[in-house]
């Protein structure tokens, strides 16, 4: 899959947002709570039942977790990050229960999960590209997707960030995905049935 160099660096800076911001919308590199749960319900559209089992590939510190049992999910939860810290973090958290356990509710270092699940999402893992080349992070980003295909056995989702975004808004150290490339890998190689969210206000 991934270099083990590229996932020791984006887990470093992962690592030091966490130790900077605590578990916070910001300790994982998003703006604010709006604009992370504005991006958690699109990636939640693919799920067609509440009782769903999901993988959560770059879990951070559990946000996503405590957004479902928000909206009425029931399902199991498996959440999987590169960066101890962060999965420490999430099993200290409320959302794993008070003892930091529950049955349902898994926490797992690694860049895969141990186990598949109904559905499997990602979000915001592919923004930090850091110094990384174009086309290594490009051959990260499939992979992972590979990765979340596997894990999701009824379906899988992901966001990036837009290379349709205003240009003097970019930043040289992120990743602006072409939506037009990644809608066809995912038809050509996982599904027929694929949907490209790119109305949603987000860039």
């Amino acid at each position: 899959m991934s270099t083990p160099a590229l996932l020791d660096e984006v887990a470093r800076y992962y690592q030091g947002r966490l130790a900077r911001f605590g578990p916070t919308p910001a300790g994982v590199d998003w703006r604010d709570e709006v604009s992370q749960t504005i991006r958690f319900d699109q990636l939640l559209r693919v799920i067609a039942e509440p009782s769903a089992s999901v993988v959560d590939l770059g879990c951070g510190y559990g946000a996503l977790l405590t957004h479902l049992r928000r909206r009425g999910f029931t399902g199991g939860y498996r959440g999987v990050d590169i960066a101890p810290a962060m999965i420490a973090a999430a099993v200290a958290g409320a959302a794993a229960g008070p003892d930091g356990t529950r049955p349902d509710v898994v926490f797992e270092q690694g860049e895969a999960p141990s186990a598949a699940a109904d559905y499997a999402v990602a979000s915001g893992i592919f923004n930090v590209r850091l110094g990384h080349e174009e086309a290594a992070w490009q051959d990260y980003v499939a992979a992972t997707i590979a990765v979340l295909d596997r894990a999701g056995r009824r379906g899988f989702a992901f966001n990036c960030l837009t290379a349709y975004a205003d240009p003097e808004r970019m930043r040289g150290d992120l990743f602006y995905a072409d939506p037009c490339r990644y809608f066809d890998l995912c038809r050509r190689r996982y599904s027929r049935h694929v949907a490209l969210l790119h109305d949603y206000g987000l860039w």
